[in-house]
């Protein structure tokens, strides 16, 4: 696979970083919160000013469910921006939240609104305090919801709460939610679960007591106050998990016997399509073993369901799914060596492998029982592609239903007779579009139409991809943004970004949004820039991704020097004038490469990166390192610690004070480290700024500090 080089011939705008970061000039639009109505026929999307329904059949608006700003309806005056709402199964109630303030990357609190479809009024559930993840019962006649680490139940008719649990305490306690590890790690947030006929309630509960605490200091004040959390690093003690099953009837609470130790994860947990029986997920420290377990809510019985082990690592489900037959379920898995949907029935018996063949699924999207139909997205025509297939219950019929090579992702409808789909690609911004199960076009509902002909005003959409071959036989897949008016006679420097973290992929055929921007910038500004995914990165099986399993950094390093070394071997390159960017695991590998390639990079940035993995959380760390107790050469063969000395180009280090993720305190061992090695380097703070350095004009400083970095040293 080979680049194409050039592109446009002339562009009539310059790119600048307010068009970026403070106008809208890129902005895309969008389909906010597309819901399906129970009939199958029609869905809702959530507008600034109501919720409105819409027809599948025309993708026509039909109705406006409900309208917040509606004085002569509207009891809570004035009813603040709603950001999020979920029907009740009857449709007949609307829960709606507002005014969200994070608690972590993911979790926060916000105050509740219940709508009532029939009478059109609203009422305030947040009485004693906004809440966490507020949830319907199934019958729509109860909420649940989490409030100081304590979870609650109430009642829609009388708004009467009831306090499930008492000794929910701040870093101590939780209950119906997850702690800081979880949530980042294991994606998860919520902590409790209605069963089917809303008579239960399953939860979990952390007792993080004994997790060490980290402590950051928030800046603002004559005396800055300290913000201090439970985050278990590698080899640390983590939070003791319960699981617990809650009777509204009886008012009892049932301990599961699930094993409460702090050397095993219970990443998931969910009802089956039966309300007496539970599903647990449960795996051992190290991650390379996962069970599946069943509980009966009446005795507290657990059975085994189903077991897998790596000799690496086992991969959360994306896909955990229990059939409406109640005999069945499907499992994702990567069992044969690529990520794969299977069929299991309840006695853990397999029944089929449903997908086969040398590529990794990525999800399901919909699953159509009456027909016996998965609809699910895959890596088939490679890993830069996400696109839709359709396939029935035995793998047979297998049908492609997108045409274009990209990026797909598709919302069905109740009934799986409808989707709309999401597609962009290197140079697209995001088009949807609706169809038929079968994939016929309906509507166009959004192209970016004005979008896409700015991007031409501003010469944007010289992303194309390539691959080229390590000594080691490797075939790493890049992309490359080129200068307007490329021209193969002359010399270029090039910029690289990196991230290389485990299962992650960059080079994808897909809309890049700010930095995409930021790098044709660049490309307009003269410099050649280049994203590649290395040994360990995703979308191209187990193995590939499992290879730098207990040896972080070492393969990823090798390959950013192997991938200059192969560009700065072009004619069109500059080879003494080569940098690279990375932020997280990507500062972390720009950091090490100008290091141990300190002949090969001129220059390079680091935001926000890990400088030892023994300061990182430990799911993350340990699923790829083992403990630091158990392989400490793989935590410390490959820290830029250790090669402080080799510095040779010029270093730009950024990273916030209030990164709760990847702690400012790694910054701070760098640049002793450096200082130690008597080396000089540039380094910026941004004070009480997170892992994600963003609010106020931090993103537009933080890019002008690179763009300027980078005009200087490359």
């Amino acid at each position: 696979m080979v680049a194409i080089l050039g592109g446009v011939s002339a562009q009539t705008k310059k790119i600048t970083l307010e068009d970026i970061w403070s106008k809208p000039t890129f902005r895309p639009m969008g389909i906010s919160s597309i819901r399906s109505m129970q009939d199958g026929e029609h869905y809702c999307v959530l507008t600034r000013t109501g919720i409105e329904k819409y027809s599948y059949k025309t993708g026509e608006k039909v109705d406006v469910v409900c309208t917040f700003r509606d004085p002569m309806r509207n009891s809570v005056k004035p009813l603040p921006p709603i950001e999020s709402y979920e029907f009740s199964q009857d449709e007949q109630k609307i829960l709606l939240s507002a005014e969200f303030e994070p608690i972590y990357r993911h979790s926060g609190v916000s105050t509740y609104y219940l709508y009532n479809v029939a009478n059109g009024t609203f009422q305030c559930l947040t009485q004693g305090g906004k809440q966490r993840l507020t949830t319907l019962s199934p019958d729509g006649k109860m909420i649940a919801f989490v409030r100081d680490n304590n979870l609650y139940t109430m009642s829609l008719t009388s708004l009467k709460e009831t306090q499930v649990t008492f000794d929910g305490k701040i870093n101590e306690i939780i209950y119906g939610t997850t702690d800081w590890v979880y949530e980042e790690e294991f994606a998860i947030t919520q902590g409790f679960y209605w069963s089917p006929d809303s008579k239960k309630i399953a939860f979990y509960r952390f007792d993080e007591s004994k997790v060490k605490q980290y402590s950051m200091q928030m800046w603002g004040e004559l005396y800055p106050e300290n913000y201090t959390y439970k985050y278990p690093k590698a080899g640390e003690d983590n939070s003791v998990v319960d699981v617990l099953i809650y009777d509204l009837e009886t008012s009892k609470t049932t301990k599961l016997d699930v094993g409460s130790q702090n050397d095993q994860y219970m990443p998931r947990i969910q009802w089956t399509r039966d309300a007496n029986i539970l599903a647990l997920m449960r795996m051992n420290r190290l991650q390379n073993k996962m069970e599946l377990l069943l509980a009966d809510a009446r005795d507290g019985q657990i059975r085994p369901l189903y077991t897998e082990e790596d000799e690496a690592y086992v991969e959360v489900p994306g896909t955990w799914t229990f059939l409406s037959d109640g005999k069945h379920m499907l499992l994702t898995s990567e069992r044969d060596g690529y990520n794969h949907i299977y069929m299991y029935d309840l006695s853990g018996r397999l029944v089929n492998q449903i997908t086969s063949g040398a590529y990794d699924v990525v999800n399901i999207c919909s699953i159509d029982e009456k027909n016996g139909l998965i609809y699910y997205i895959s890596h088939e025509t490679g890993a830069i592609n996400k696109e839709l297939y359709c396939i029935d219950f035995k793998g047979k019929k297998k049908t492609k239903l997108t045409e274009k090579p990209g990026t797909y992702t598709a919302a069905f409808s109740n009934n799986s007779k409808y989707y709309i789909l999401t597609f962009t690609d290197a140079n697209t911004p995001p088009v949807y579009t609706l169809h038929t199960a079968k994939g016929k076009l309906l509507k166009t509902l959004q192209d970016n139409a004005d979008l896409r002909e700015r991007m031409a005003q501003y010469g944007v959409g010289r992303k194309t991809f390539g691959s080229f071959t390590t000594a080691l036989g490797s075939e790493l897949n890049y992309y490359i943004i080129t200068p307007p008016n490329f021209d193969s006679t002359k010399q270029y420097p090039l910029f690289f970004y990196v991230y290389g973290g485990p299962g992650n992929q960059q080079v994808t055929n897909a809309y890049g949004y700010s930095d995409y921007y930021w790098f044709h910038m660049l490309a307009q500004q003269g410099y050649v820039v280049v994203c590649f995914d290395g040994r360990g990165t995703g979308g191209r099986g187990a193995h590939f991704k499992k290879q730098t399993y207990r040896n972080l950094g070492k393969m990823e390093c090798e390959d950013a020097i192997e991938a200059a070394r192969y560009f700065g071997g072009k004619s069109w390159i500059d080879e003494k004038r080569i940098g690279i960017f990375g932020w997280s695991f990507g500062g972390y590998l720009s950091t090490l490469s100008i290091l141990k390639g300190h002949d090969v990079f001129k220059s390079a940035i680091a935001v926000a990166p890990v400088i030892t993995w023994r300061y990182y959380d430990n799911i993350y760390t340990e699923r790829f390192l083992q403990r630091p107790q158990d392989n400490p050469r793989g935590y410390d063969d490959n820290s830029p610690l250790n090669f402080a000395n080799l510095l040779e180009g010029k270093y730009l280090l950024v990273h916030g004070t209030g990164d709760d993720n990847v702690h400012f305190q790694n910054a701070a061992d760098m640049v002793t480290a450096l200082e130690a090695a008597g080396k000089q380097f540039e380094f910026r703070i941004y004070p009480n700024k997170n892992h994600s350095i963003y609010g106020g004009n931090t993103r537009l400083n933080l890019y002008q500090l690179m763009t300027d970095f980078i005009h200087r040293n490359l």
